[in-house]
């Protein structure tokens, strides 16, 4: 579980929904906030991407709290959805909900429309319709795409995307800008940067390289070790989310044109910021840091670049420190190993 650093909190009186609060991101999410007192609504559809085993005992969880509802609905479920909306009124969405993987994306692109575009969607036409106060947005670093100037920039080009996963998030975003445009919603997307920590998913590199490394399998080195990631321990994203909730991007003032006698703003109360630990590791180092805290060699099969990877993935977070005053700080290290013995402790293994 989540301890915040910060003393900071938002109105207990406002519902907050939380969708793929069964995933590894909103869990902590929602765990967090309802250790602090605030009501969450957890929409999750649980599918089958990974095993459901680990999906469902992190809802088992929440459930423990009376504060936290759950819903198993698919965003593409509009009836339920609205019905949700209606019931619980949430002021504030935090939208987790997305088919993740970059390898994934080469093999059912449909699932990422479906999700990742449809499901975002329906979901901005109920927050349009029920006066949310603030919708925060998980998109990736993936959206970077083949952009080789370092550190990534929230303000750089984003047309070059390298996998219809990452295309399915930059259509994610401008969907949510053209809503916060025209209908005047606060909006704040987030870029996170290779999350990693426990509860983690079985398809991220920790969780694969550890299961096998304990099973006496090989783990595949991909470009051959010559890759660099910018990790992010997950105690460190939800602080940075938990502090974003309150800074919600303002309608510019007296910045007004005319278009058919109605007013549209020129700028959205829309923005993109960066959460990542601005620090690329070197997939090497990160194999021998899991390997010492493992007491145990990995076997390495070295292999090519994968369609779609990134070689390079570097988070510019000046945005994130200005509005916060927070960067993100846990030593790989130290968060490896807090991974390293949730994983343990869940699989029984001593």
């Amino acid at each position: 579980m989540v301890e915040l650093k910060s003393k900071k909190s938002l109105s207990k009186n406002k519902n907050i929904l939380i969708t793929g609060s069964a995933g590894f991101i909103g869990f902590h999410v929602a765990d967090t906030l309802i250790s602090r007192g605030f009501k969450v609504i957890g929409i999750d559809g649980m599918t089958d991407y990974y095993d459901t085993t680990l999906k469902k005992n992190r809802h088992e969880i929440l459930k423990k709290n009376a504060n936290f509802y759950a819903y198993e609905v698919m965003l593409n479920d509009k009836v339920s959805l609205s019905k949700i909306f209606k019931k619980y009124n949430p002021k504030i969405i935090i939208h987790l909900a997305a088919q993740a993987g970059v390898r994934y994306s080469f093999k059912n692109p449909d699932s990422y429309l479906d999700s990742n575009v449809l499901g975002t969607y329906n979901l901005l036409e109920e927050v349009k319709k029920n006066n949310v106060e603030h919708i925060l947005i998980a998109s990736t670093s993936s959206v970077y795409g083949a952009n080789t100037k370092l550190p990534f920039n929230e303000n750089d080009n984003c047309n070059l995307p390298k996998s219809f996963y990452a295309s399915s998030k930059i259509a994610t975003e401008a969907m949510s800008h053209s809503y916060s445009l025209l209908y005047c919603i606060p909006t704040t997307i987030f870029r996170f940067f290779t999350v990693y920590g426990p509860w983690g998913r079985p398809d991220m590199a920790l969780f694969k390289f550890t299961s096998s490394i304990l099973n006496n399998k090989k783990i595949n080195v991909y470009n051959f070790g010559r890759m660099k990631r910018d990790f992010t321990f997950i105690n460190d994203l939800v602080e940075a989310i938990f502090l974003l909730i309150n800074k919600k991007p303002d309608k510019p003032e007296n910045r007004v044109q005319k278009i058919k006698n109605d007013s549209i703003s020129v700028a959205a109360p829309w923005r993109i910021v960066n959460i990542g630990n601005s620090e690329p590791i070197e997939l090497t180092k990160f194999i021998s840091t899991l390997e010492n805290i493992l007491c145990k060699k990995a076997k390495k099969k070295y292999v090519c670049l994968q369609p779609g990877d990134l070689i390079e993935t570097y988070s510019d977070i000046k945005l994130l420190k200005s509005l916060t005053g927070f960067k993100p700080n846990t030593k790989l290290s130290d968060g490896i190993e807090q991974f390293v013995n949730w994983y343990k402790e869940y699989y029984k293994i001593k």
